[in-house]
């Protein structure tokens, strides 16, 4: 047997199935019924171990109208707040944070703090000052916390973790990731994520959390130090980048695009970039370089969760270079689901969180690091108070 056979044999996918127990109902509220929440109406719906009671928006009319469209059960109780909703439903089992960025924290913080488990969509939050507030109301409360990032349930995803830890790249000291969209301000319902006062950050925490998580965790999730960062909006704050509306532009209050040196405490360098408009496909392939080897994780034209084609890890044989491609695999669950179905199976058998605050609270300290170094024009360290 070659070693290349060798190796692919230590990287086999196991996807495993569980039986649904239906005996217990696990009693949901969703929090803000924008098109995210679609999608975690759109699973529970097909879950027969559980059942969606409330659901609230600040905006009139709005949760009726995405029952009804969504064609939820009779019975559903609406709210316009989500400390209505929470102070009006005591059987209620778990939320799902759908809001936009900025009342990720203190929805998810009085749920916490009124015995509520919590599924909340990422980003986390908008600051680390939130995130921090965050994992203290999880740990007073002693609820399950987990954080909307369905790429840990993609098989290829978890095999970029499993070559990590299995040593085969020896000690890693470089990481570069990042991604993007060549055109992909994510404007088609509104203006929520591009307006300072709703969204906060933008192609920052849309979508390079994934791209920060993605590595970060396959190397256990170290705890940054310093961040050299850099923003811009050159695309956002066009008028021509939104022909059907044009006014969009003046409301442009975030990051369209952003980079970051970051070191972390283990002694890994992490170089990273993301942007939602660019004249690019791509900046790049994701690249984790070790002292026995080096793996290249192809990029995706438009970040969907997954890995763009096979992984090919760079590694020597008696002495000669050669390259080892690991097959992509096809989940035969959806990754959203996956998500769903883990935190109710937690919030069920009272389970660990499937993606843990502790984790993306590093990820979100580093996006911190990036908006703060952006504004100061310097490196910045990074401070993380005592949960």
């Amino acid at each position: 047997m070659s070693e290349n056979e060798n190796i692919l044999d230590k990287f086999k996918f196991n996807q495993e199935t569980t039986e649904v127990d239906t005996t217990k109902k696990v009693k949901v509220g969703i929090i803000g019924t924008g098109w995210i929440a679609e999608a975690h109406a759109g699973v529970l719906k097909r879950c027969p171990d559980v059942e969606i009671v409330a659901l609230a928006d600040i905006v009139p009319g709005k949760a009726e109208a995405f029952a009804a469209r969504k064609k939820l059960p009779e019975g559903i109780r609406f709210y316009s707040s989500d400390r209505e909703l929470v102070d009006n439903e005591p059987d209620l089992d778990a939320v799902c944070v759908c809001t936009y960025n900025r009342q990720h924290a203190p929805c998810t913080i009085y749920a916490l703090d009124h015995g509520l488990n919590v599924l909340l969509e990422k980003p986390m939050c908008v600051t680390l000052e939130e995130a921090v507030e965050i994992c203290r109301a999880e740990k007073r409360s002693g609820k399950i916390l987990s954080i909307g990032f369905q790429p840990r349930c993609d098989e290829n995803m978890k095999m970029v973790k499993k070559i990590v830890q299995s040593g085969e790249l020896g000690q890693v000291y470089y990481i570069q990731t990042g991604g993007g969209r060549r055109k992909g301000i994510p404007t088609p319902f509104g203006t929520s994520f591009i307006e300072d006062e709703t969204a906060g950050i933008g192609a920052l925490a849309d979508i390079g959390c994934y791209s920060l998580d993605m590595v970060l965790n396959a190397i256990g999730y170290p705890k940054p130090v310093t961040v050299s960062g850099y923003t811009s909006n050159f695309f956002g704050t066009k008028p021509e980048t939104y022909p059907n509306h044009p006014e969009y532009a003046e409301k442009f209050g975030v990051d369209d695009f952003g980079a970051g040196f970051i070191r972390l405490e283990n002694g890994v360098i992490l170089d990273f970039r993301i942007a939602w408009d660019m004249h690019l496909d791509t900046p790049g392939d994701t690249i984790i370089m070790g002292t026995k080897g080096s793996m290249r994780i192809p990029s995706t034209e438009c970040w969907n969760g997954s890995i763009g084609g096979p992984l090919k890890i760079y590694h020597d044989v008696a002495g000669e270079p050669v390259v080892t491609e690991i097959p992509m695999k096809h989940n035969e669950v959806d990754n959203f689901e996956n998500k769903m179905r883990s935190f109710i199976d937690a919030v069920k058998y009272g389970g660990e969180a499937p993606v843990p605050s502790s984790e993306i609270l590093y990820n979100q300290a580093i996006i911190d690091g990036i908006v703060r170094s952006a504004k100061e024009g310097k490196e910045v360290t990074i401070e993380i108070p005592e949960i």
